[in-house]
């Protein structure tokens, strides 16, 4: 039995992982994990606009352009395997085909955590849609009936990564992860995104912001680390652990 460390990211659209968590991608990648990625749609309907203001655009352009957008930031962020359900967007449909083909994706990997989006967002309903079912995916995964025979699911945390309009989402941080020593890979990762440049410089900042706040938690002028960027991450499940740090 493989002893790999992995760790799976389902992102409801192609651009998503990357200006979340292609931080903690690149660092975990470094530190020798596989990570999958999976991109439940390409954004191509609500999140490609610079691209339909082009003249002759057609949705399998678009497809085409936001696929080869993502497939170089994974490439760029140390990504193991990335995945594309097709599943359209705005809205993604979750039938139980894509709920089945989840869970099958799940028990292969055996990630040790998961990434998601925000349990809210009323902006977007796709994120929030997106995290239930990574939540149901997750829980079929441990049921012994669904598909018996196979390797069971144990109980990796979901992380989930923040979402826009941060203090409208009903999402707080409890973990700061310092990506300073990937942010390169991150920055070049968030440029392969042509179809969205106007977010680029806007998850630069968040990264700079979230540095501060690790570093204020972290001890602050008392001796905190000095992280230049960092990602912040809600976790779901309570920690398990022998002694409290």
């Amino acid at each position: 039995m493989s002893d790999k460390k992995t760790a799976l990211v389902i992102s409801a659209h192609s651009a998503d992982f990357v200006w979340r968590a292609g931080g903690a991608i690149a660092k975990h990648a470094k530190l020798g994990y596989d990570v999958t990625v999976v991109c439940l749609s390409y954004g191509e309907r609500g999140e490609s606009a610079k691209l339909w203001k082009q003249e002759g655009m057609t949705l399998d352009k678009v497809k085409t352009e936001r696929r080869k957008e993502a497939e170089n930031a994974a490439s760029a962020l140390g990504v193991h395997d990335i995945q594309f359900f097709d599943m359209g967007d705005y809205p993604l449909e979750f039938t139980r085909e894509y709920k089945d083909k989840m869970v099958d994706v799940i028990r292969a990997v055996q990630p040790k955590f998961m990434f998601s989006h925000s349990k809210w967002d009323p902006y977007n309903t796709d994120h929030m849609n997106t995290t239930q079912f990574a939540l149901e995916t997750r829980m079929m995964a441990q049921a012994w009936g669904h598909n018996p025979g196979e390797k069971v699911l144990g109980a990796p945390q979901l992380y989930l990564f923040e979402p826009h309009q941060t203090e409208q989402m009903n999402w707080k941080p409890n973990i700061f992860l310092d990506i300073s020593d990937v942010w390169d890979k991150k920055w070049a990762a968030i440029q392969c995104m042509q179809g969205q440049e106007h977010l680029w410089h806007f998850y630069e900042n968040v990264a700079e912001n979230r540095g501060n706040h690790f570093r204020r938690n972290s001890g602050g002028q008392a001796g905190g680390k000095a992280a230049t960027h960092a990602e912040g991450f809600e976790a779901i499940f309570p920690r398990t652990v022998d002694e409290l740090d």
